[in-house]
Order: C-alpha cells, then structure tokens, then sequence
C-alpha cells in the first residue's frame, strides 16, 4: 500500500494530480462550450417554432428588465428584476449567458470586497459621518421652526 510517505512535501500524489487535471479540463470544456438552448426538444426539432421561441423569450425578458429598470425609480426591486430578465435571456441567448456570468463574477467580487475590514471600517465612518450631518439638520429645522410641516410655515 503507497501512502505517499516517500513523496516531497510539495509533491502531489498520482491521484491528486490526475483529479486536478480532470477539474481543469472540466471546468475548460464548461467555459468554451457552446450555449445550448433550453427549449424543449419539439421546439428544438422545427426552426420556425424555435425561432418564434426565441423571440417570445426575448419579449419576456425585455419586459422584466423594463419592469426593473422602472422600479428602480418606483417602489420594488429593481435589479432583482433586472437580473432576473438577465437569467430569462440567458436561457436562450449566448450574450446574455455571458454578460450574466461576468456580473455574478463582479457582484460577488464586490461583496468580497465589502467584506475588507478597511472598506467596511471607511463605510460606517462615512454612515456615522452622513447621520450626524442629517441629525444636525434636522435638528436645525426643529429649532428655527418647531414641529411645523415645511408646506405650512409661513412667511417669516
């Protein structure tokens, strides 16, 4: 039985270097492999029907993102939305399977960095900065003018 005791420290076992070269390879052949559309297979058989598929998940999509891109200014949430409409085209669409993979890269990115003990430290600074600066003016507003509603003060 090899227990790998005769190996260097650094030196990978037979075994784990194969599994590693497998993971590689694996994980190569899911970057470069074509965009396989989800539709069923009797869709897939005709390409009238396909393409009508196409554009109806193309027309869905577009409108959730419009719905999320109106919600961003309105009540709701609007990049959930938005990136749901994303994960609709990225069924059919190569583009947006790409552009879908690249933004769940930088999001998760983004929440690594927010993560960062400095980041996190400058963003309460600024937070408790910002609520101080908001607590003064508010502050401001009570003592010139009482609990008056801006609508109703008159002219003084």
């Amino acid at each position: 039985m090899n227990t790998g005791s005769d190996r260097g420290a650094n030196e990978p076992a037979a075994d784990e270097s194969a599994t590693e070269a497998a993971a590689e390879t694996t994980a190569e052949a899911a970057e470069e492999a074509p965009h396989v559309s989800k539709a069923p297979a009797f869709i897939k058989a005709s390409r009238g029907l396909h393409l009508s598929w196409q554009v109806g998940v193309f027309v869905v999509g577009l409108a959730v993102i419009g719905a999320g891109v109106a919600m961003l200014v309105l009540p709701g949430p609007g990049w959930v939305a938005i990136f749901a409409g994303l994960a609709i085209w990225a069924t059919e669409f190569a583009w947006a399977h790409l552009v879908l993979r690249w933004t769940k890269r930088k999001v998760t990115e983004a929440a690594q960095a927010a993560l960062d003990p400095k980041v996190r430290r400058r963003n309460i600074i600024l937070t408790s900065v910002g609520l101080v600066i908001a607590g003064a003016l508010i502050g401001f507003y009570l003592w010139k003018y009482g609990l008056v509603l801006p609508w109703n003060i008159k002219d003084q």
